[in-house]
């Protein structure tokens, strides 16, 4: 690791010749406030230290990093120059920056979304809840199980899928949406439709979960921005037809930083501020395991996007041990595991299929951060 700041640094990045990246390290609940610590986006958790790392356009798969106490970056960015510096102040700052409530589900504390797929063929439960009653008793019974937000589809993302059409994919959601918002309900509306996520919200939704981080359709960021709800922001190549063909990256982590970045960008433009916005990696999309597993390892680098994190590995093929050991049913040992790994790294929402399960091990994870409490 570099321990002083390299010639010429802050030029290459003025000149947009290189990209810089802040990751709050050594995070953990029981740091005291102080000098040495300090708060990881409002929440439960505090972070220590920090890595700087840079990688030019030139060479974007070689990433340099410096790595030490948060307040010796200041210092390191200092002598690196102004931009270098103006630029590690302002992620450090979004960083630090409590993270505003999701349509009123304070972000003080990680939540858990459950997942109501009203499709006959999702990856994992496909068909299980054929007609709106029993997708409304089903998230109702989600929420009885301690899910904070029940998150709908009506189409299926699976790799390879192909899509529906509008009005198919209305029937199937909208019903199950009124009705479970109308139960008091905070429901969020997983599409990439404008006209989808209209009518959803029209019909009680919340809030916009779309896997295309409001890109598919030209309507949805104007959308969004006058309805002044909160949008989702998922990361993902193409589309679920041929997102397998464009897994590949330079630095998975970074690449799909620089990526989610340019469409938080996109959304303020377009009149959506960044504290109405989360952002989701999407492990699985346009992602081998190797790549969902750089993802992982790096989930605090995306804090410096100053919004809330949402995180989906519920079920999902994460790396091929875990693809072989079991069909998606069978794989909440490691959503569990890589769930907990996520907490620690400060991630604020869980999007999970087995919410009593996650509910159990949150509570658990809670009693651990927070004894006091108990």
């Amino acid at each position: 690791m570099a321990s002083s700041p390299p010639t010429g640094l802050a030029r290459a990045l003025e000149d947009g010749a290189l990209s810089l990246y802040v990751r709050p390290l050594d995070i953990a609940p029981d740091h005291p406030p102080g000098a040495h610590a300090r708060s990881l986006a409002g929440g439960m958790l505090r972070f220590a230290a920090v890595e700087v790392g840079w990688r030019t356009k030139a060479e974007p798969a070689a990433l340099a990093a410096w790595r030490g106490p948060w307040a010796a970056a200041l210092a390191w960015a200092k002598d690196a120059g102004d931009a270098v510096r103006t630029h590690v102040e302002g992620v450090l700052a979004r960083i630090e920056a409590p993270r505003a409530p999701l349509a009123g589900l304070a972000m003080d504390r990680p939540r858990l979304a459950g997942i109501v797929n009203a499709t006959p063929d999702s990856f994992s439960d496909g068909g299980q809840f054929r007609g709106a009653a029993a997708a409304v008793e089903y998230g109702m019974r989600l929420v009885s199980e301690g899910a904070a937000i029940v998150d709908v589809g009506g189409e299926s993302t699976r790799p390879g899928s192909g899509g529906i059409g509008v009005e198919e994919e209305r029937a199937r959601v909208t019903p199950v949406v009124a009705a479970l918002a109308k139960q008091g309900v905070l429901v969020s509306i997983d599409t990439r439709k404008a006209a989808v996520m209209a009518e959803a919200l029209e019909s009680g939704a919340r809030i916009v979960n779309d896997t295309s981080a409001l890109a598919a359709d030209a309507r949805s960021l104007p959308l969004v921005a006058a309805q002044g709800v909160p949008a989702i922001l998922m990361h993902m190549r193409g589309a679920p037809a041929d997102m397998a063909a464009r897994a590949r990256y330079d630095s998975a982590a970074h690449d799909v930083f620089d990526e989610l970045e340019a469409r938080v960008r996109a959304c303020e433009s377009a009149g959506i501020p960044r504290g109405r916005l989360v952002v989701d990696p999407g492990i699985g999309f346009a992602k081998d395991g190797a790549h969902n597993a750089h993802v992982l390892a790096h989930l605090a680098l995306y804090h410096g996007l100053g919004c809330a994190l949402m995180l989906g590995v519920s079920r999902k093929r994460l790396v091929p041990a875990v693809e072989a050991s079991a069909p998606p049913p069978g794989r909440l040992p490691a959503s569990l595991g890589v769930a907990w790994s996520a907490l620690e790294k400060g991630v604020q929402i869980l999007r999970v299929h087995d919410v009593a399960a996650h509910a159990q091990m949150l509570a658990a994870w809670h009693a651990l951060a927070r004894p006091e409490e108990v």
